[in-house]
């Protein structure tokens, strides 16, 4: 029989199904799961990471997929979790521990500077610790105390931590999925605001796995330049849409990584504006945006028009969920900051 009946039009085939959106919490969960499937030596641990899948379900299916020793559901006892996981890391596993908020994971964080940081450089290289601690981290979910701290200060402050944090869809999986297969312990911190963020992104064909330590300009701009990272990068970004109607046209920087830092692109960016705004939730005083700042004007000075800017959390423990909303850095205030600058120039 004939492929095609003569004189009769062939049928044209379906065209194929767009990818349905993805959020950025499967997309974590994704990564999980490949990194499981992909090293055996992989597992997860945390507080109710097995049979509920996590308070976000960032873990969700990985028990039934593939065990119980494997994706492991522990006591409520941080600093226990975290020294279990230095004692695994040392004997050859990859695991990789969920701190179920921010401030959740203070209790663990004599383990983490005393050990995680050390081992490393304790023993002179010959015992690395491939260990990874996932903690939601910001506000904008309304969370009370304890559930939205931003305590990234902590972190790059200790040497010997890789700290890591997605702003998209395609970072949340390639950057997990790089933090695990990493020999130095990655501090990946997960903006909670984020977790129901949709891309059209498939795990079928994940994105190019970012190398740690490399930012990456989400927009370019000619007027001022905003360096940002996690939950406040699609702040900035909103905000450079609406600075179009005051006539400036902003650029944004997303770090992804704390530490490392990379000063190449940050200082690219900035040179070709002479303006920097950095952003972020934290607060301001001793924060991240401070280390930035500072960096920027060693690396740029001649090149600023203006001083470097910082707008950021106010200095204050975390506000109840009415008042988060005047605390968490937005476009009005990111603007203020920029037309600052504008008038700096003046």
């Amino acid at each position: 029989m004939s492929a095609a009946t003569p004189g009769v039009a062939a049928r044209p085939a379906p065209a194929p199904a767009p990818p349905k959106p993805t959020t950025m919490a499967q997309a974590l969960n994704q990564a999980l799961r490949d990194a499981m499937a992909a090293d055996r030596s992989v597992h997860v641990m945390g507080e109710d990471v097995g049979t509920l899948g996590g308070v976000f379900r960032i873990t969700d299916g990985l028990a039934a997929e593939f065990g119980e020793d494997r994706c492991t559901d522990t006591p409520l006892a941080e600093a226990g979790i975290l020294g279990t996981a230095v004692g695994m890391a040392m004997y050859g596993l990859r695991p990789v521990v969920e701190m179920q908020f921010d401030a959740f994971a203070y209790p663990a964080f004599e383990q983490l500077v005393s050990h995680v940081a050390r081992m490393r450089n304790r023993t002179r290289g010959a015992l690395p610790l491939p260990l990874t601690i996932r903690i939601p981290f910001g506000g904008g979910i309304g969370g009370v105390e304890h559930h939205s701290d931003s305590s990234e200060a902590y972190y790059l402050h200790t040497p010997g931590l890789h700290v890591v944090t997605p702003a998209t869809v395609e970072d949340a999986y390639g950057l997990l999925r790089a933090a695990i297969a990493s020999d130095d312990p990655v501090v990946f911190m997960e903006p909670k605001r984020l977790y129901w963020s949709k891309a059209d992104w498939s795990a079928q064909e994940p994105a190019q796995v970012p190398p740690i330590g490399r930012a990456v300009v989400r927009r370019t701009g000619r007027s001022a330049t905003l360096v940002t990272y996690g939950p406040s990068v699609p702040v900035c970004l909103e905000a450079a849409e609406a600075a179009k109607e005051e006539g400036w046209d902003l650029g944004v920087v997303d770090l992804r990584s704390l530490v490392p830092f990379d000063e190449e692109t940050v200082a690219a960016a900035v040179r070709a504006t002479g303006r920097a705004v950095v952003v972020h939730e934290s607060s301001g005083f001793g924060g991240a945006g401070a280390e930035i700042a500072a960096r920027i004007t060693e690396r740029c000075f001649h090149h600023l028009s203006a001083p470097v800017l910082r707008v950021a959390g106010f200095d204050i423990p975390y506000p109840p969920p009415m008042l988060e909303r005047h605390h968490l850095p937005g476009v009005d205030r990111i603007l203020d900051a920029v037309g600052r600058l504008q008038w700096e120039e003046a």
